[in-house]
């Protein structure tokens, strides 16, 4: 006999005027990025090189740009192309959910190394100062997955498993909130220890490095207690489509902590 514990069925939207609705999944967007900007900003003590001229304050916009473009387009390349060519009015529909993160971070990649060469200073040194930042976004984007219902566990008979309104009538686990643990909490102490540390510092790229590997192995461990998505199911193995597609971030993590060892220090 399952024993489960009541999903608190939180509202997703925290309050409504008319059309306009302000949901938590947005604020969860907006909470990541805005916290994420202050912490660079009191990092840049720390490197003020690339900090100048107002840096950080500007990569905000860029920022956001690319994980919203790189989140919505990865939801529609690594999961659902078929669905969205057959329906192309619906890629734009990003108030009705569908956000990858390997698309967000692709995204956010892409706007780092598009402005820090426009603005002539260090992408690897401006790319540790996002990866300390980073897991607080993740953190409060799967604490939304966990108010929305969505994306949750499989099945389970663990004392702290739930009925989540749209995954059937037998309890889970709320994997949502073992990811924030693992790709937020956890990977924010790893990463917040590392750059403490001037030998860390030293080695442009290190903290880079061990955030996207890092972020790859929490991916993979909670993958183990999430339902992969209905349209996808299971692959090889039993492995699920998130697992394979963190495999190459685990790869680029380690070449670039490998790398800034190897080098010299700055």
């Amino acid at each position: 006999m399952f024993f489960a514990i009541p999903f608190p069925n939180i509202d997703p939207v925290l309050f409504q005027v008319g059309v306009f609705a302000i949901r938590w999944y947005s604020l969860a967007y907006i909470a990541g990025l805005v916290l994420g900007w202050v912490m660079m900003k009191r990092m840049c003590r720390w490197d003020p090189v690339v900090c100048e001229k107002d840096a950080i304050d500007d990569f905000l916009v860029w920022a956001t740009f690319g994980v919203i473009l790189g989140g919505r387009i990865g939801m529609v390349l690594f999961y659902q192309f078929d669905y969205y060519m057959a329906n192309p009015a619906k890629i734009i529909a990003v108030w009705e959910g569908g956000m990858s993160f390997h698309g967000g971070f692709l995204g956010v990649v892409a706007a780092a190394i598009i402005f820090t060469r426009k603005r002539g200073i260090s992408t690897l040194r401006f790319g540790d100062l996002i990866a300390c930042v980073a897991p607080i976004g993740l953190f409060f984007g799967r604490v939304a997955n966990f108010i929305n219902g969505e994306l949750w566990g499989r099945t389970s008979d663990v004392a702290w498993a739930m009925v989540f309104p749209t995954g059937g009538p037998l309890p889970r686990h709320p994997s949502q909130l073992y990811e924030a643990a693992l790709e937020g909490l956890i990977l924010f102490a790893v990463v917040m220890t590392l750059v403490r540390m001037e030998s860390v510092r030293r080695r442009p790229g290190l903290l880079m490095g061990t955030f996207i590997a890092g972020y790859g192995v929490a991916r993979i461990v909670g993958e183990f207690f999430r339902e992969p998505d209905a349209y996808i199911g299971f692959l090889a193995f039993g492995t699920t489509w998130g697992q394979w597609l963190s495999l190459p971030m685990i790869a680029v993590g380690v070449f670039f902590i490998l790398r800034a060892r190897r080098r010299d220090p700055v």
